[in-house]
């Protein structure tokens, strides 16, 4: 194709001067017209959140601050680039972590310099020519209407174009597997293993056995994948969390400590693999993960307080109170009049300085926790929460302790991880039994409720069920279970009933807040899914 660039608006991103200018002048030669400059990370970020960029060429290494995965990675997250846009990424360098860091934020393109004009319009074009032809699907993706970008799918498979075929098929299986249809999924996976040996197709095929609760199929093959493509860390990562869910927290644990050394620019994997450890009791292991998030959370958009008291928590298990203050003295210097982290400091300084005995400091600390409690209220995350449950029973303040605790239950009994966490910090306290007597009842409430709800429901009594499920939704209003059963019963009622605008917008508030909650992506898609279809059959009528 003959790409015309000058209606395009490039974006350079790149540190040094004379290297800007010389892909300016380079830009020039193709009739580029319109090009923004950025030294540095910050400024890339500053200048798409200005406008909107159809090309943009960022360096790897950008000196101090973010390189250009981080760049890319915060882009992405706060949804700068547009479905069209595309992002090269460029260095002149080649060593293994730099190039994995680069490529597992998936760029649309990777440059090495020097490059020349020629080089570069074929990347473009071709890139061009890619988004151009997934456009549609793209645009419906990121509506979340996902029929609608299935049938586009279907219908461009139909074509049967030979360039893009096979990353049609991986698009309309990604596609199933985000609807919960895995039977066609694990259909498209396997034509396409029949023709030619594929790792995403293989990895497909663990994908779905995983989301199927098989965990045994899923291991053996994420565990064929690492053993024969040992780059390839997505595997690395599904084996992790097929291991986690079967309750095998050393082999997830190794899994994802081998992937963090072969690509160790990957925070979300540090922090996965820091809590992994610190359950499991390896604490160097979790010192180091947990030291690596705080380095590398400087310049990334998922730096987080929670890795500076995660780390302060193992510095406390090993008695290094020292270090443990440090720690948080370190963080509140980066999260300078941030509520959530001065309350994260106050609660572990609660228990460390009991821990070395000195009650007037950790009696102050207490105080500071309390206070910053009532100003934060349901604004605290969970994993805060026990912090703060755990400084109330350190101090004897077993009510308020007890309080918290019951509704983090009440809100998370169904997620099995979570009630771990739960019975793991109050054994750490000498209260093992303690749990059992609080979640028990619970969990037979909620059955109680989930078992009266659906019974109403077979009967035909739809009005009566919801009724039951609201109920229990303000007294759970976070419970995953009780969230996917009310959904379930409104679509019901508007495939039964006719279509409702009221019961329609109630459905997707619920279906946002299931994700939210973290609701799987494939439940979440495939209610999503039932709504757009209802939703374009009404349409249709009027």
């Amino acid at each position: 194709m003959n790409l015309n660039l000058k209606s395009k608006k490039f974006l350079i991103v790149e540190d040094l001067a004379n290297m800007r200018k010389a892909i300016r002048e380079l830009l020039y030669t193709l009739d580029v017209q319109h090009i923004v400059e950025a030294a540095n990370g910050l400024t890339a970020i500053a200048a798409m959140k200005r406008e909107r960029f159809d090309v943009v060429l960022c360096d790897y290494n950008l000196g101090e601050g973010k390189n250009g995965q981080q760049v890319l990675e915060e882009a992405r997250f706060r949804k700068l680039l547009p479905y069209n846009a595309i992002f090269i990424m460029v260095t002149a360098e080649q060593n293994q972590s730099m190039v994995l860091g680069a490529m597992e934020s998936k760029p649309d393109e990777y440059l090495t310099k020097p490059f020349n004009g020629q080089q570069l319009l074929m990347r473009l074009e071709r890139n061009q020519t890619k988004k151009e032809f997934f456009a549609d699907i793209e645009q419906a993706i990121e509506a979340e209407n996902y029929s609608l970008a299935i049938q586009y799918c279907d219908s461009k498979l139909q074509e049967d174009n030979r360039k893009m075929h096979l990353h049609l098929q991986k698009i309309r299986a990604e596609l199933a597997v985000n609807t919960g249809d895995f039977k066609k999924a694990d259909n498209i996976y396997r034509e396409v293993l029949a023709a030619r040996e594929l790792n995403w197709a293989r990895l497909g095929l663990g994908v779905i056995a995983y989301l199927q609760n098989d965990y045994e199929s899923a291991i053996d093959v994420f565990q064929k994948l690492v053993d024969s493509q040992s780059m390839m860390l997505e595997a690395y990562d599904w084996l992790a969390k097929a291991h986690e869910a079967s309750g095998d927290y050393l082999n997830a644990q190794a899994a994802l400590d081998k992937a963090t050394n072969i690509s160790p620019q990957a925070i979300l994997r540090h922090k996965k693999l820091a809590t992994l450890a610190d359950k499991t009791g390896h604490l160097e292991i979790a010192e180091k993960a947990y030291r690596s998030a705080v380095n590398l959370g400087k310049n990334s958009v998922h730096k987080s307080s929670g890795d500076f008291s995660g780390l302060a928590k193992v510095y406390s298990k090993t008695n290094n109170s020292a270090a443990a203050l440090n720690t948080l003295k370190d963080m509140r210097k980066q999260y300078v009049n941030d509520p959530e982290a001065e309350l994260r400091a106050a609660a572990l300084e609660t228990e460390v300085y009991q821990q070395i005995g000195d009650e007037e400091m950790s009696e102050q600390a207490y105080r500071t926790a309390q206070e910053l409690c009532e100003k934060l209220g349901d604004k605290i995350p969970n994993d805060l929460r026990m912090d703060v449950v755990k400084a109330h029973y350190l101090k004897g303040n077993d009510e308020s302790a007890n309080a918290i605790l019951d509704q983090l239950i009440k809100n998370n009994i169904d997620d099995e991880h979570f009630i771990g966490n739960v019975k793991a910090m109050l054994g750490s306290i000498g209260s093992e039994h303690h749990a059992d007597a609080l979640i028990a009842p619970i969990k037979q409430a909620l059955i109680e409720i989930n078992n009266k709800g659906v019974d109403l429901f077979k009967r035909g009594k739809l009005l009566e069920a919801m009724r039951v499920f609201e109920e229990a939704a303000e007294i759970m209003p976070e419970n995953k279970t009780i969230m996917i059963n009310m959904i379930k019963i409104l679509i019901y009622d508007l495939k039964k009933s006719g279509f409702n605008q009221h019961k329609f917008a109630k459905a997707q508030d619920l279906i946002k807040k299931a994700a939210k909650y973290g609701v799987n992506p494939d439940k979440i898609g495939n209610m999503l899914m039932q709504l757009e279809k209802m939703s374009a059959v009404n349409e249709s009528k009027v």
